[in-house]
């Protein structure tokens, strides 16, 4: 059995995203040393590579005379359904302190001269909780968060990709005890550690069409393979984003009403403006695409005479037409009027004086770093039309935590940001980021109380280690005699998840979609896959990401078998359903969403041998909190606040 060198640190933190390096700068405050970033390094995460025209945070109100508290925010959270009442309490908390540490490191949250932050309504938002520093709100997150991370000298190992979990069997539970890391030269680097905290990201890799950057795919696989529990990994966001540069095409790209065309595969030729036959006037075609910029993303429950029926049909143009679909800035769509248009678009446009007589003329007006942005890509919004698709945006969905964002079954390990699964179906725009702030700190909080000190076996996890190692390493050793490439395995797996399991769902496919994923995996896990010299973190990145779309694709079986229709930012397609458009085939009927699973959140479990079991739970509801001064005072400096 081969053996490698154990780097021993306190605590592990696997991500850089915003939600990871907060927790590290947290935990080093809190007087946690020892820490060890580890990461494929800190320019790669989702959190510094995406956001849309105007990249949104959810935070408390702090701004005028509107009442607002956290258990009125904690009531918006779990209104969207399918979220549990104390963690909704928990995000709106700590909100504000969370946003007052983003403002003090030097994130620029816009205010006026009195101090208040000033706000905005965003979708599924009844106040103006949401702020934003435009397009680049979570990438100027990260680098004042990672100037933090270099002024406290906290280690920072980039160019690791995390392989495998150790954990330790103690018992009733679990515990996790380090990880397995490999570098670009294809080399193992075992850690152990007291606390892990993973902060990995969502789940990129398992799409073909993404608006995930290019340089995050996810390991969420990893975490699954090590038995943790996830919850809601069905409910997902999509949405309309660019494709040759990953963008979400939100706010005022739609908002200035685009041309939207097809072409044939080419991209040149047989062009199309191919909405104008599903609505009866141009006036009311505008109008559904100025209300994309507001109702963004896709939503069920504007599928039906809603703006989603844009998506939709983009979708069935890209798709099942095999025709490339644009945004074309340059000129109006024919028949274009501002007269035209809804009360609501035309108000919009003459308030922000943007009456110009093209799109690219009224985004200019409207967001001129939006243009800017593109062309900083390589991308002439004057001179060539963008590129869309339907894509996978956000996974509301992921690993359980408790209310300090532990594993609710493998202690020690902290999942912060995408990758936990606090959210409900519908969230308000922004709170992704609140939620990331707010768990990483939650995680630093818990650890700094209580696991402080070293508790973990050193001679178990040498053991441990050195098993996961050499299994690791018969995988890698059978890569050499694959059939199959790396690539065209990742390839299979994104284009079924893409098909089966994005925003477009039935029965029917799932069914025959699951069946695959677990030939797949079975394949995989047996025969491991090809791979070139110095790929092996690649071939071992696909393993985890095939687990992690079968044990996605299972647990949206069991919600469509068990009658979940149509809700969030996917819709089940089903012959007895409601029609959403009378121009469109017999296919296009929806199960509608009764509401019955509005109260249940969806909590998943697998193996690694394929098995994957899902059970609804009730959703806890929101506690009630009528505490008194003096008793919760002595409970706090007590330290009762972190017992179970």
């Amino acid at each position: 059995m081969k053996t490698l060198p154990i780097i021993w640190k306190h605590t592990l933190v696997i991500g850089s995203g915003a939600a990871g390096l907060n927790a590290a700068v947290q935990l080093h405050t809190q007087g946690i040393h020892g820490l060890a970033i580890l990461t494929e390094g800190l320019q790669k995460s989702t959190s510094i590579n995406t956001g849309s025209d105007k990249q949104t945070y959810y935070k408390i109100s702090l701004y005028g005379g509107e009442a607002d508290s956290p258990v009125a925010m904690a009531e918006t959270y779990f209104a969207g359904g399918g979220m549990h009442g104390d963690l909704a309490l928990v995000e709106a908390s700590n909100s504000s302190r969370a946003f007052i540490n983003l403002v003090n490191l030097g994130v620029p949250f816009p205010r006026d001269r009195f101090g208040q932050f000033i706000g905005y309504k965003t979708d599924h938002d009844p106040r103006r909780r949401a702020t934003s520093i435009g397009p680049y709100t979570s990438r100027e997150m990260c680098r004042m968060l990672i100037r933090r991370v270099e002024q406290l000298g906290i280690e920072v190992r980039e160019n690791l990709n995390l392989v495998q979990l150790i954990i330790l069997d103690e018992g009733e539970k679990k515990r996790v005890a380090g990880a397995v890391m490999i570098n670009p030269a294809g080399e193992l680097e075992v850690y152990g550690a007291e606390n892990v905290v993973l902060a990995v990201g969502g789940p990129a890799g398992l799409y073909r069409t993404s608006v995930y950057p290019v340089v995050h795919t996810g390991a969420i696989g990893v975490a699954l393979l090590a038995g943790a529990r996830a919850q809601n990994l069905t409910e997902s966001q999509y949405g309309m984003g660019s494709i040759k540069y990953r963008w979400n095409v939100s706010g005022t790209y739609m908002q200035v009403v685009p041309r939207l065309i097809s072409t044939a595969p080419d991209g040149l030729s047989d062009e199309r403006e191919f909405l104008r036959e599903y609505f009866n006037t141009a006036g009311e075609m505008n109008s559904n695409v100025f209300l994309k910029g507001y109702q963004w993303p896709f939503d069920a429950r504007k599928a039906v005479g809603g703006s989603s029926l844009i998506d939709i049909l983009v979708y069935i143009e890209s798709v099942l037409k095999e025709r490339r679909v644009f945004l074309d800035f340059r000129r109006n769509a024919e028949g274009f009027s501002f007269d035209d248009l809804s009360e609501e678009a035309h108000q919009y446009l003459v308030r922000s004086k943007a009456l110009q007589a093209t799109p690219i003329e009224r985004l200019r007006q409207m967001n001129p770093t939006a243009v800017e942005l593109y062309r900083e890509h390589g991308i002439d919004l004057t001179a060539e039309p963008l590129e869309i698709a339907v894509c996978a945006q956000h996974n509301n969905g992921g690993l359980i935590g408790n209310l300090w964002w532990e594993s609710v079954n493998i202690r020690h390990l902290f999942p912060v940001g995408e990758v936990n699964g606090s959210h409900g179906v519908y969230r308000p725009g922004g709170a992704s980021l609140n939620a990331g702030q707010v768990g990483s700190l939650r995680a630093a909080d818990f650890i700094s109380q209580r696991y402080q000190e070293w508790t973990v076996s050193k001679e178990a996890v040498t053991e441990i280690a050195a098993a996961a190692v050499a299994e690791i390493l018969d995988w890698t050793g059978r890569c050499a005699g694959a059939a199959t490439h790396w690539r065209t395995e990742r390839a299979e797996f994104q284009a079924r998840m893409s098909r089966a399991g994005a925003h477009i769902r039935s029965r029917t496919e799932i069914k025959l979609a699951v069946a695959e994923a677990r030939e797949q995996w079975q394949r995989l896990r047996q025969t491991a896959c090809a791979c070139a010299p110095g790929e092996l973190g690649e071939a071992l990145r696909t393993r985890q990401l095939c687990f992690a779309h079968l044990v996605y694709l299972e647990a949206i079986r069991f919600a469509l078998e068990d009658g979940v229709g149509s809700r969030g930012s996917s819709i089940v397609l089903d012959p007895a359903g409601v029609k959403i458009h009378d121009r469109l085939d017999e296919r296009w009927c929806i199960a509608p969403d009764t509401g019955d699973f509005k109260s249940k959140v969806l909590e998943t479990s697998a193996s690694p041998n394929g098995e994957v079991q899902s059970q609804w739970v009730d959703c806890r509801p929101i506690p009630k909190t009528e505490a008194w001064f003096e008793t919760t005072w002595a409970k706090f400096r007590n330290g009762e606040i972190y017992d179970a």
